[in-house]
């Protein structure tokens, strides 16, 4: 599973780069960004939780309480959902304009901006189908993740990703680099709307379509279903009511997050090109190690929890989560070192002026990735036990702190502090929500191996001390290469200085016995050396 993210975040990471060339961080860009992004917010909106969250654990019970191993629970699901995100895709297409005023600043709708957001609905209609097809992928993925089928799912964005990249360079060739000049907060035109929007739809549907043949691979056999009145089915929709809410209400704060970022845009500052991509970034190890070790256990949960096997879920939990801070840790504290070239690599493609207002976004997602880890891990002992409720009430809390200090900073700042201050506001969020489900889930289970997890902290904050240090003193022996220094020598640079700051980790580690990284090192080089 790491190995298809990293290959798929890699080709993603080319296709934002080469959106930055083609439409700029300006309106133009944002236009496309929120266009393109729309579709999975409502996607998640509408069915997103009940796939991600509450279908595997379900899906595991049928597979093993189930005759027929849990094939007619997962035809039933597949098919009254295929039929839901058919009707509700082709209704939000004539909604698209009443659509975009929920999610779009104010200023956007001032007459001086009217070609824009005639070019935001065009550009949004041709990208909505794609919920749809997210639908579909998730829900083929999350069967294939419970038949313990786990790298497909992971694989198949990098198709998604390759036809995307062709398309913006289709577009350069066709267009330039329009973001660049004047023309970046300019609209697009029809031609180019439709090629990003259709493009971009169609990279979806290919994602989809990859998984199709692991279906019959799994032993799995998709038969059309419509006796929906099963109390299987039944039981999932009530478990799934308590995480629609909970989706909604993370959608409604982030509602006001694409708002206040798009504001920003028309200001002249940092709008939500610039959020989004910076927490593409951050989100490299998330995807790596979080959500790839999460669901790995997940099944395992499941089964512990469906045999009231409480405490064995706890120390699984607990010890999935040191493994996943292992990596996530060194990567918080050397990205707000390195937070310039990490920008001038991904983004200087044309002008590295442009990509260093990226750089303070990024500098403060790398800690707020340590606190959404810890969130993430403690949904899964909840989803596992099936307490979406509880969930519900502790993504409340987040979700209101996140808006309320986004409405509280962002207004009171610049127009290019916009996005670095949404981030603080999303940091400040998941310290919430990791420290509420934390003793939560302790307290339920009873307990997470926490002296182990104290332990492990401790050895770790001196062994990132010293590695921050030297990465530190490597960026700053180099600065002489310039404030923005471009493509190269920022990747020459931030590798040296992210490169010895982790050598000082693996060896401080080493030092001082922490296990979860050195067993973590011992795995992938024996995984290397049998390949």
């Amino acid at each position: 599973m790491a190995a298809g993210t990293v290959v798929s975040r890699a080709s993603g990471y080319v296709r934002a780069g080469l959106l930055v060339v083609a439409l700029g961080s300006g309106i133009r860009g944002d236009l496309f960004a929120i266009a393109n992004t729309l579709p999975n917010m409502v996607y998640i909106l509408l069915a997103g939780g009940i796939f991600n969250a509450v279908l595997v654990p379900q899906l595991v019970r049928r597979i093993k309480d189930d005759a027929d191993g849990g094939d007619a629970y997962a035809s039933r699901v597949i098919t009254l959902s295929a039929l839901f995100l058919g009707a509700v895709t082709l209704l939000l297409v004539v909604l698209a304009p009443l659509l975009l005023r929920v999610y779009l600043d104010q200023r956007f709708l001032d007459p001086g901006l009217s070609a824009q957001l005639a070019s935001i609905v065009d550009l949004t209609r041709w990208c909505l189908p794609q919920v749809f097809f997210y639908g579909m992928y998730v829900l083929v993925g999350q069967v294939l993740n419970a038949r313990g089928r786990f790298g497909p799912m992971m694989w198949a964005p990098i198709a998604n990703n390759l036809l995307s990249v062709a398309i913006l360079a289709a577009y350069l060739v066709f267009y330039g680099a329009t973001g660049q000049g004047p023309e970046r907060d300019l609209a697009l035109g029809t031609s180019a709307e439709v090629l990003l929007g259709l493009g971009s739809t169609l990279g979806i549907v290919l994602q989809f379509l990859v998984l199709v043949p692991y279906l019959r691979a799994s032993g799995f056999t998709y038969r059309p279903r419509f006796d929906f009145r099963d109390p299987e089915l039944a039981k999932t929709l009530s478990l799934g009511i308590w995480t629609v809410l909970f989706v909604v209400v993370t959608q409604a704060a982030y509602l006001v997050v694409v708002r206040l970022a798009s504001g920003g845009a028309v200001g002249g500052g940092t709008g939500y090109l610039v959020y989004s991509n910076s927490l593409l970034i951050m989100m490299v190890p998330h995807a790596i190690v979080t959500v790839s070790l999460a669901t790995a256990i997940l099944p395992r949960l499941s089964s512990y929890a469906h045999e009231d096997r409480l405490a064995e879920l706890g120390s699984t939990v607990g010890s999935t989560l040191r493994t996943a801070l292992a990596l996530v840790l060194p990567f918080a504290v050397l990205l707000p070192i390195t937070a310039v070239d990490v920008a001038g690599v991904a983004f200087s493609w044309a002008d590295a002026e442009e990509a260093a207002r990226f750089a303070p976004t990024l500098a403060v997602f790398g800690p707020a990735l340590v606190f959404f880890t810890v969130h993430y891990f403690m949904l899964r002992g909840f989803y596992a036990m099936e307490m979406t409720r509880l969930v519900f009430f502790i993504q409340v809390a987040v979700s209101l702190t996140n808006v309320v200090v986004a409405s509280v900073l962002v207004p009171r700042g610049s127009a290019e502090d916009t996005a670095p201050l949404l981030v603080v506001a999303y940091l400040t969020s998941y310290a919430v929500g990791a420290v509420v489900a934390f003793a939560l889930l302790r307290r339920t289970v009873g307990g997470l191996e926490t002296p182990q997890l104290v332990r492990f902290l401790v050895r770790m904050a001196i062994v990132l001390v010293a590695g921050g240090g030297a990465a530190w003193l490597v960026e700053w022996s180099l600065s002489g290469l310039g404030e923005y220094p471009g493509t190269l020598l920022s990747l020459v640079r931030g590798g040296a200085s992210a490169g010895v700051g982790l050598v000082v980790v693996l060896v401080g580690a080493r030092l001082l016995h922490v296990r979860e990284v050195t067993s973590l090192v011992a795995t992938v080089s024996g995984r290397l050396r049998r390949g």
